[in-house]
């Protein structure tokens, strides 16, 4: 087995105002028989010549920093060929509440049109509501043609006098994207730059997830690459989001996960499997960290001691890409 040295070094050019919206990051370092360094994760993997090479992999989160609640934002797309979702929205909306820690949140439902959202004067569910009250906002709330998610939010929350009285300023944001089309905006953030910058500005805390259409390699019922989410795909992995195949007819284990992005990590579930678990590693704010233990059977790290808000957790493991 070979041996690994980790080396953390200061992360260039990026801030903690940056890093502390991204949940989890995972970084793959390919194996070389030579001294590989890892600019962005500031690792140095030193390989040996005469034993197997096995890559590298890093899971790793941000903890969420302390929030007053959490405000949920599900940006729907209302076109017609949605029609057949909305069985499924409504069981995933139930599920996220029922993941929802015991925290003061807030959910609203807009559509991904922009004139519509910015009428909306729904009030937000909360804590003690039902399904029906869920499925009487979604009637109400989607509504129109366009396919334009980030105007349609930009437009929420920068103009509608109804955001501006429930939504606080202190509490983290979680926004979930669901269509079956590509992100169309083009008057406020036509670009996924553009969105990530705004979006990054609201909160200390903010979260994405996306319930889209797949590339027809990976989803269950896409076809045609033109009807791929890409800019949803890519806004939500920026932010270390759930990226959640529409055409999956149970979408709960991916609403809970997103949920789970705002509660403080007591474990992590792994990847994959270590090769030699005596030879993960873990490092809070680039410091060596001793108190965890393994689980085999989960495949996870328990944390002994829960890393502070904001602290940056890196798990280290050698892993086979063959099993």
């Amino acid at each position: 087995m070979k041996t690994l040295y980790f080396i953390f070094l200061t992360l260039l050019g990026c801030s903690d105002s940056t890093l502390v919206k991204h949940t989890v990051e995972e970084k793959y370092i390919y194996p070389s028989y030579y001294d590989v360094y890892v600019e962005d994760s500031g690792i140095i993997i030193e390989d040996t010549e005469d034993e197997e090479q096995f890559p590298v992999w890093i899971d790793s989160f941000r903890q969420p920093s302390e929030f007053n609640g959490v405000d949920i934002l599900w940006v729907i797309d209302p076109s017609g060929s949605m029609n057949n979702e909305k069985q499924y929205i409504i069981a995933g909306i139930e599920a996220m509440i029922l993941a929802l820690p015991n925290v003061n949140w807030r959910l609203v439902i807009i559509s991904t049109d922009r004139n519509n959202s910015s009428q909306s004067m729904d009030f937000p569910l909360m804590q003690g509501d039902s399904v029906a009250d869920a499925i009487a906002m979604y009637n109400s709330a989607v509504g129109g043609a366009m396919e334009a998610g980030f105007d349609s939010i930009y437009e929420y929350i920068e103009y509608n006098q109804m955001a501006k009285g429930w939504m606080r300023e202190d509490a983290a944001l979680l926004t979930v994207f669901v269509s079956d089309e590509e992100e169309q905006s083009s008057m406020y953030l036509p670009t996924v730059s553009d969105f990530i910058d705004w979006y990054s500005g609201l909160r200390d805390n903010v979260f994405v997830s996306s319930i889209v259409n797949l590339s027809p390699v990976e989803s269950l019922c896409n076809n045609q690459a033109l009807h791929t989410g890409d800019r949803y795909i890519d806004a939500a992995k920026h932010f270390n989001g759930q990226v959640i195949d529409i055409c999956s007819t149970d979408w709960s284990a991916g609403v809970s996960d997103a949920a789970a992005q705002i509660i403080p990590h007591e474990y992590l579930d792994l990847s994959f499997k270590p090769v030699d678990a005596t030879m993960i590693s873990v490092f809070v704010d680039n410091q060596p960290f001793h108190w965890w233990h393994y689980s085999q059977s989960h495949n996870r790290v328990y944390f002994d001691v829960i890393p502070g808000e904001g602290a940056l957790v890196e798990i280290a493991y050698n892993y086979d890409p063959n099993n």
